[in-house]
């Protein structure tokens, strides 16, 4: 058993050693000063036991997660700390929860590997597909409904970001979905399917094509989306090969124009939807360093290429890693879900 475990494990007997002390103590006294005499207080909070690393209550309501993380923790999205502490438990009255009270590892990083965070990335969807970057509704949501029915926990690009710069831990199976472009089928097919399961996703757009035709999303939409904690990022004004000169250009064309590509492109986001745009993807995930210069100086901390595989904390922020979702099959998929590297660290 490597050190993490061990001590998770040592940690658990510590708390279940306290709530067997509990019980063998004659029952009037000893319960009924720990459970009842708590109850006489309205609001009170029904404590067994705590420490400086946790803390054990009797539910006497039946309540979420996220309500105990709000109640005990002053942060209700810190509800899948609670969830994954008491995998197994329902969190109906009578039940024990145990509540950490000092976060995970940060970064996920571990004795036998570190935690990666896969990016899923999506274009259109529609009921029938011909082309690869279109993605049928039945099959994405059957995509979302095995993200939900494994236990993997959508999270948001600024969540990736406090990850990457080492301020918070991430669930273990953190996935991160996007779509790109901004196409209507966004707001009409992904985003019912996705706040079926209680997903949010980041949406990157090139701004030329926001409300220029029907197959398009509107900035109305797209700010119901971002009002339902959807988040947008850049994807340039036009979706140009950032890399490549235009024909005749010069250098200093060349630069200017790219340049209006990157800066224009947030100033308006940041205008129609009243926010710090903070996240670009590259147009066919085409970069080098002078683009990378380039977002910086414009106001950009995290890039979206489309090379494949997941982000461990020490990945850089401006080239951060993506699975495009093209083939309509489960396993492939389920194969891009890859949440752990091992690599023995001892």
């Amino acid at each position: 058993m490597n050190r993490a475990k061990a001590k998770r494990l040592k940690d658990r007997l510590r708390v279940l050693a306290v709530l067997g002390w509990a019980f063998s103590l004659p029952a009037c006294a000893s319960l009924s000063h720990l459970f009842d005499a708590k109850q006489e207080t309205p609001g009170s909070k029904p404590l067994v036991f705590q420490s400086e690393e946790y803390i054990v209550i009797r539910m006497q309501t039946n309540e979420t997660a996220e309500g105990l993380a709000e109640r005990f923790l002053k942060d209700r999205n810190k509800g899948w700390v609670v969830a994954e502490a008491n995998r197994g438990v329902s969190f109906e009255k009578g039940s024990f929860i145990v509540i950490p009270l000092k976060e995970e590892a940060r970064g996920g990083l571990g004795p036998d590997g570190y935690q990666t965070v896969p990016i899923l990335c999506y274009h259109r969807l529609a009921e029938r597909c011909e082309s690869a970057l279109c993605m049928t509704t039945p099959v994405f949501e059957a995509q979302m409904r095995t993200l939900k029915e494994r236990g993997f926990r959508v999270v948001s690009l600024a969540d990736l970001a406090d990850f990457l710069a080492y301020r918070r831990a991430l669930p273990a199976k953190s996935v991160v979905i996007n779509l790109d472009d901004g196409y209507r089928s966004t707001y009409d097919i992904a985003y019912p399917i996705l706040k079926k399961y209680g997903f949010t996703a980041a949406l990157f757009i090139y701004t030329d094509f926001i409300g220029a035709s029907a197959n398009s999303l509107t900035w109305d939409q797209l700010q119901a989306m971002k009002a339902g904690g959807f988040e947008v990022g850049s994807h340039s004004l036009s979706h140009c090969d950032l890399t490549k000169k235009s024909q005749g250009e010069d250098e200093e064309q060349y630069i200017e124009r790219i340049r209006k590509e990157l800066v224009r492109s947030k100033e308006i986001i940041d205008k129609k939807l009243n926010q710090n745009t903070t996240a670009f993807a590259f147009p066919y995930g085409e970069y080098n360093h002078r683009i990378l210069s380039l977002c910086e100086e414009a106001g950009y901390r995290l890039g979206l290429s489309v090379k494949r595989g997941g982000n461990p904390f020490f990945s850089d922020p401006l080239v951060l890693r993506r699975d495009q979702i093209l083939k309509r099959d489960m396993e492939s998929f389920v194969d891009s879900l890859v949440t752990f590297q091992e690599l023995p660290l001892r």
